[in-house]
């Protein structure tokens, strides 16, 4: 077999030159001055102007001083984010506890108003315009105070809250499932997040 490729030209600087660990250190230089495309001219910068930004002859570096009319006040960043999956187990506790805090605060307001009512007066007024509506000779009618005392107001009022935590965590619950759903084919709610200045 013959070698048809002709004379190949041989690289004496790999085979002769020193190996990496064997080269001597290079001498100590000044800070690397990359080339510039305009030079500044021999006598200096004209008039004091100095927007250059450019190495003079003398060696001294030029400041650059902003333009004018340039914005100096720093630009607010923005994101754009997309929500692209609600986690159910969290939606669900968060939705728990949001709901039981519902639940106590409708019980609270439910007291305060009904003890607000009966200071004015309202029970006592209306209870007994109703008992002379409905009452007979048999009977006084209803009683419209022993009906809507404090207790039964509590009692019913707690109930309500109760099946309201059980509403709400299930139909949170549930949202968070129905959200996976359809942001898998639209791909979810965006968001543009703005940071603060």
């Amino acid at each position: 077999m013959t070698d048809t490729r002709g004379p190949q030209p041989q690289y004496e600087g790999y085979a002769t030159g020193p190996l990496p660990g064997e080269r001597e250190p290079a001498a100590a230089q000044g800070p690397y001055h990359p080339p510039q495309a305009y030079q500044s001219p021999a006598g200096g910068t004209q008039g004091g102007d100095t927007q250059g930004g450019v190495q003079g002859a003398g060696g001294t570096q030029a400041t650059r001083l902003p333009r004018t009319g340039a914005r100096t006040t720093p630009r607010t960043r923005k994101a754009r984010l997309r929500v692209a999956k609600a986690d159910p187990w969290s939606v669900m506790k968060v939705s728990f506890l949001l709901s039981i805090a519902l639940g106590i605060c409708t019980v609270v307001a439910a007291a305060v108003l009904w003890m607000v009512m009966d200071a004015m007066g309202v029970f006592s007024t209306v209870g007994g315009t109703i008992s002379e509506a409905t009452g007979s000779n048999e009977s006084n009618g209803f009683d419209l105070q022993s009906f809507l005392s404090l207790p039964r107001v509590l009692i019913f009022t707690s109930v309500i809250a109760v099946i309201d935590v059980v509403l709400a965590t299930a139909l949170a619950t549930l949202g968070a499932f129905i959200y996976n759903l359809s942001a898998g084919f639209v791909g979810g709610v965006e968001l543009t997040l703005a940071e603060d200045e």
